[in-house]
């Protein structure tokens, strides 16, 4: 059984700091992110009549929480997962959730600087705070494939899961480094539309290049990128070796075992499109290592949770 904390003089006067602050900013939501349970009818008296969305990190901290017709939010991340994770985290499932618009405007009121304490305020705008994958972003990946080039596929992977082409969902593939090995594992799907255009007119820092590849993307198949920024190939089978270790979530389709197996079988990074969702994944050594929802602005996350399945078709 949890302890439950005792609702203190200090957590008082934050949640009507906090309500001030929402009326005065217009704010969507007042968001806790809670490490122990408290009472929570009074959390919800003192708080006024704004919505209150919690967070936590573990189904015992939230409890009772339901009782009391809060909005809650499992993070199911480490404990000492940076409240700035946490924070985001909290923020991106509550849009997946529609719990949020995605430009909302939220009052966050969490433990800044001592553990278990509520001793911080944060006015948060999402389409700040939740912007453009950066190259900070994808450090995490620890690969040799250039950063700059791996920024700018994932940003065309964002542009096409957000926008498909002519207002009809795309899903795509790339596989981006190691494209000699990747190659090994390829057969092409007919035709590839690349073949016979020069080196130069395959760089995708060029922008008539970028647009002609959301035009190809339509096609069956991957695209195989060299580590420099080059389309090598198109409309690609990938026929890597099954791995009998890989964890995916449920419900992915032929595209994303696909990536998972080339990643594994190579030292490429593979990006995946989802047609259905727009979504974008980030597989390296077999493992999705980043998600990016094609909101209006590009937001990400980390995976956490992950089981084997059977390959579905897509």
């Amino acid at each position: 059984m949890a302890v439950v904390r005792k609702f203190t003089d200090q957590l008082q006067a934050f949640c009507e700091m906090a309500d001030r602050l929402a009326t005065t900013h217009e704010a969507e939501a007042i968001l806790f992110l809670m490490e122990r349970p408290t009472d929570w009818a009074r959390l919800r008296q003192a708080a006024g009549k704004h919505t209150i969305l919690l967070a936590g990190d573990t189904e015992g901290t939230l409890e009772g929480a339901s009782e009391e017709e809060f909005e809650t939010i499992l993070l199911n991340m480490p404990s000492e997962s940076p409240v700035y994770a946490r924070l985001t985290q909290a923020l991106l499932e509550a849009v997946a959730e529609e719990l949020l618009p995605a430009g909302a405007s939220v009052v966050a009121v969490y433990s800044g600087f001592e553990p278990n304490v509520i001793d911080t305020l944060s006015i948060i705008r999402l389409g700040e705070h939740l912007g453009q994958l950066t190259v900070r972003d994808l450090r995490q990946l620890k690969t040799r494939i250039p950063l700059d080039t791996l920024k700018t596929v994932v940003d065309l992977a964002v542009d096409i899961g957000r926008e498909g082409r002519e207002g009809k969902p795309v899903g795509t593939l790339f596989v981006v480094g190691d494209h000699r090995k990747v190659l090994s594992f390829c057969r092409p799907m007919g035709f590839d539309p690349l073949r016979g255009y020069s080196r130069a007119e395959r760089h995708l820092g060029d922008a008539k290049v970028r647009e002609g590849i959301k035009e190809i993307a339509q096609l069956d198949g991957a695209f195989v990128v060299s580590s420099d920024g080059h389309v090598v190939a198109g409309a690609q089978q990938l026929n890597a070796p099954r791995s009998t270790d890989l964890s995916l979530p449920k419900g992915f389709g032929a595209r994303h075992w696909a990536a998972a197996e080339i990643s594994r079988a190579t030292t490429a990074v593979a990006i995946t499109v989802s047609e259905s969702t727009g979504t974008v994944r980030l597989f390296q050594n077999g493992e999705v290592m980043l998600r990016i929802e094609p909101f209006r602005r590009a937001m990400k996350w980390i995976d956490f949770d992950s089981e084997p399945v059977p390959p579905s078709e897509t």
